[in-house]
């Protein structure tokens, strides 16, 4: 695999750590009651930001995560 994509997966892949930080942050909001519809909101959009993510970095690496 070139040095390119290697550097680029591992970027992906700590965008990702930076999002799953952010949906605890959302779950935190939820349990505290904190606008809880609008963490809810937050944390199913940034789920799905993840999985992506995810996705995106095992191709980068040459294998797909279902």
């Amino acid at each position: 695999m070139s040095e390119s994509l290697t550097e680029l997966a591992d970027a992906v892949s700590s965008l990702e750590q930076r999002v799953a930080d952010e949906i605890f942050t959302a779950v935190r909001a939820q349990l505290r009651d904190d606008d809880r519809a609008s963490a809810q909101e937050l944390e199913r959009r940034l789920a799905k930001v993840r999985r992506s993510l995810q996705k995106a970095e095992g191709l980068l690496r040459g294998y797909d995560r279902d």
